[in-house]
């Protein structure tokens, strides 16, 4: 699958966003622990202010004027109007800079790494989903049109550790069961989520299929709830604490 513009409509659906897409404590705490001793923090794409560091001076930068809007509503600074490939800071401007689940909407993804990299001293943080690891999580079956979408817009790791340069570390990260962060492998215990359309409207994949196979493929997945299916193949998700499966945390260092 191609996909011309990778980039969600975020004025357009993404007004309810923040009220499913919140900062996990859990998964907040890898983010923070690799932030280590840095000061001033430069948050791209930074959306609604999902684990953006209370204790340190934050800058972002966030394109859609509704995601801006959610910041206030949220307590988070203001957010400078800007894309990815054109930062508007010097070189080395800021300590530590990150890009939570953002990329994946970068029409020109090197060139915003590249951008991210220039103005950093220390280390630059993305995370992201492996779509190399996206086939081990249970929506592959029930979902495989949406997986398709999602593999067309993620970068490799390779591609983003050779944009950033340098030495790169990559963590997986374990999510938990009642994770407070919808993106889909949050509800890897919960699928009746994924029949909310609340729910799926912050998932932006969604947005990029039709009405009408949306429709095709959450039934599938009711159907199978309704006929106990899916918890005779799957059930055992439903106790499991955590799950490791496509989550990404890279962090690179000059």
């Amino acid at each position: 699958m191609k996909i011309s513009n990778p980039a969600f409509n975020y004025d357009q659906l993404g007004q309810s966003y923040s009220g499913h897409r919140r900062t996990d404590p859990r998964i907040a705490a890898y983010v923070h622990t690799a932030l280590e001793n840095a000061k001033t923090i430069l948050n791209v794409g930074a959306g609604a202010g999902s684990y953006e560091p209370d204790d340190k001076y934050v800058v972002a930068v966030e394109p859609s004027s509704v995601m801006r809007a959610q910041r206030k509503t949220n307590g988070k600074v203001p957010a400078i109007i800007g894309t990815a490939d054109n930062l508007p800071f010097d070189d080395d401007s800021f300590d530590a800079s990150m890009a939570m689940v953002t990329i994946h909407h970068w029409p020109d993804m090197r060139k915003g790494l590249q951008e991210l990299r220039r103005v950093t001293k220390e280390q630059v943080l993305i995370m992201t989903f492996d779509p190399d690891a996206l086939d081990s999580f249970w929506n592959a079956h029930y979902f495989p049109e949406l997986i398709e979408v999602e593999k067309a817009r993620y970068p490799t790791i390779d591609f983003i550790t050779d944009a950033l340069g340098g030495n790169c570390a990559v963590q997986s990260i374990p999510v938990p069961l009642d994770c407070v962060d919808g993106f889909q492998e949050a509800f890897y215990g919960r699928p009746e989520a994924f029949l909310e359309k609340e729910v799926r409207l912050s998932q932006s994949a969604w947005g990029f299929l039709t009405d009408e196979v949306q429709e095709q493929l959450v039934k599938r997945l009711a159907d199978d709830l309704a006929s106990g299916a899916w918890d005779k193949q799957y059930g055992h998700f439903r106790t499991q604490p955590f799950f490791t499966c496509a989550l990404r945390l890279i962090i690179a260092k000059p």
